[in-house]
């Protein structure tokens, strides 16, 4: 289902911000040509909403059909069970859950589950009984908003079951080690939640790191959310051109300001 697991797969975390038209879309363009015209720019999005609310089948099938062969959807796991079951008597919500995002069919890439930070007592063997639960073939990835869960017990687990540690900068600490067979990053903003830029100096580091993994063949998904004021773009972008050799197709018109001060000199 995961086609291209040796590449880097680079995009942002969704992609309807009303706020990136005069930035991104072009004047005029309905927002129901937005996906569209994303894809031709980049060949993955984070799918936010399906954490929020189930997408229809109708949703998916559109989404399906507005975007090439070669583009992957990575989809939020739905917030009712992760923060609401909290991983425990989940059977008919990921029956119903999977009914409708298994609809991606190749389309689909990794599917990420977010812990809620007030889940901070780390416990392995719910975790197991959760992942045991999953459907086979799909291939998921854990995003823990809390450190205590940067527990050994917790990466064996998900070495087991082939689960990838979400890499993010919303908890003082870095993650020990990758888990699984691919790495997942997202970037929330450096110095302000959903806004900061990154910039070429804060993403050096990252690019080289990449490079590194992507030599010993393994792949990687990389998501921006900082997306106010086109942020998630511009370091997209960024990247992208720090990494070479990822699908990712600037437009050639687009207005990109100069970096700040402090995305300088991060």
């Amino acid at each position: 289902m995961l086609g291209g697991m040796r590449a880097i797969h680079l995009g942002t975390s969704g992609y309807v911000y009303k706020h990136w038209k005069a930035l991104f879309y072009p004047p005029g363009l309905p927002a129901s040509r937005w996906l569209p015209y994303y894809a031709q720019v980049f060949s993955t999005v984070e799918l936010n909403a399906s954490f929020y609310r189930l997408p229809t089948e109708d949703a998916v099938d559109g989404w399906f059909e507005q975007t090439p062969p070669g583009f992957r959807f990575a989809c939020k796991g739905s917030r009712y069970l992760t923060h609401m079951k909290r991983l425990t008597d989940v059977g008919e919500g990921l029956e119903r859950f999977f009914r409708v995002i298994l609809r991606f069919g190749p389309k689909l890439g990794p599917v990420l589950w977010q812990l809620p930070p007030h889940m901070k007592k780390p416990d392995p063997e719910r975790l197991e009984r959760f992942l045991a639960a999953l459907p086979r073939g799909i291939h998921s990835v854990f995003e823990f908003r809390d450190a205590a869960w940067y527990h050994d017990e917790v990466l064996e687990v998900l070495d087991r079951w082939d689960v990838s540690l979400c890499e993010h900068d919303l908890v003082p600490v870095p993650v020990p080690r990758p888990t699984g067979s691919f790495r997942y990053l997202r970037f929330h903003g450096l110095g302000a939640r959903y806004a900061g830029r990154y910039g070429r100096a804060a993403l050096r580091p990252v690019a080289r790191d990449l490079k590194a993994w992507r030599q010993r063949g393994r792949g990687a998904w990389v998501y921006f959310n900082n997306d106010l004021h086109g942020h998630a773009l511009l370091d997209a972008f960024d990247l992208a051109e720090l990494l070479g050799h990822v699908p990712v197709h600037p437009p050639p018109d687009m207005q990109r300001p100069p970096e700040t001060e402090s995305s300088r000199t991060a």
